[in-house]
Order: structure tokens, then sequence, then C-alpha cells
């Protein structure tokens, strides 16, 4: 894989993350029912992000949970034979909550399918809202984020790489091309 661009940078992805918070309580008028639930693994980083920011903002500390969907997946025949489990850790009720799942990047939208597959095992939410650092189309379900922090067209021939300081070492995101 050749590195084509880098599309964000720490300060471009700091300033996505605080518009998306102001956007989240600006559309719940406030945040005291808004849960925030990442989708492991970058998902989680960018909730508590997001979180952080909205406390600044609202003064009101969200509760933030991380959503593991290996087992909701549609491909999971086709994944490893041993699936790594990361395990979902939301100590709080989502139900009559306006849940925002957030996630780094939305392609197809089966990651997504899969989340609120696994959110309404855990309970039956008010509303699921949905919030990604990129959007980069190519939809293969009807599925829309709410919260975009950038949207980037690309080909199936290109990769999106979202990194977070807590697993990469580094914020920022860039584009690949797979075929170089």
């Amino acid at each position: 894989m050749k590195c084509k661009a880098q599309i964000m940078d720490e300060a471009a992805m700091n300033r996505s993350i605080t518009r998306i918070a102001h956007e989240i309580t600006e559309h719940n008028k406030g945040a005291n029912d808004v849960v925030l639930v990442g989708i492991i693994r970058r998902g989680g980083y960018l909730a508590r992000r997001i979180s952080e920011e909205i406390e600044r903002i609202e003064g009101v500390k969200t509760p933030v949970g991380a959503l593991d969907i290996t087992f909701y997946r549609d491909d999971l025949s086709k994944m490893h034979k041993q699936p790594m489990v990361n395990g979902t850790a939301i100590d709080f009720d989502i139900t009559g909550k306006n849940v925002v799942l957030i996630d780094d990047v939305i392609f197809t939208g089966r990651t997504v399918r899969a989340a609120i597959e696994a959110l309404f095992h855990l309970g039956r939410p008010s509303t699921v809202q949905l919030a990604v650092m990129i959007d980069r189309g190519l939809r293969e379900l009807p599925v829309k984020a709410d919260y975009v922090g950038k949207n980037i067209p690309t080909s199936r021939s290109e990769v999106v790489s979202v990194k977070v300081l807590d697993i990469d070492g580094e914020n920022s995101v860039s584009i690949y091309s797979l075929d170089d």
C-alpha cells in the first residue's frame, strides 16, 4: 500500500471532534439524556474524546461505553477461524437514552448494522445516532451518519486509515492506494 495523502492532521481531527460534540449537544438540546458508545477499537477512543469535549462545552459528563460487534458481523465466517473478541464495556442502561454510536470510518454500512443489532440486545434506546470521523461513501446498506468529521469520496481500491494517539501513537487520517 502506498500513502496517497494525509487528509487530516491532529489539529484537524481536534477541530472535527469539537464540531461533532457541538452538533450532538445542539441536536439533542443538551447532553442530559445522551450516552456515547464507541465501536471497538478506534470508535472507543473517539467516543472518549467527544465526551471530554461535551463535558467542556456543557458541563455534563456523558457516559461512554465500548461495543464489540464481532459476533454480529455478517462476514464472521470470512474472518479468522478464531475471531478476536475485545468485549463490550457498557456499564449503564441505554434504555430510553439517546445513544450516539461512534466509529472511525463509515464505508459499506455493515459495521453500523452490526452495532445497531448489538445495541438492541442491551436495551431499547430512545434514538440511535451515528458519528464518524470519516465518511468515505460507497454504501452497500442504507445507512447515513448524523455527524461527520470529514467526507472523503474514495474508490474501492483505496483504504482510509484513521490513527489515534492511544493505539497508533498519533492522531491523523491518511488515504492509501491498494493498487501500488
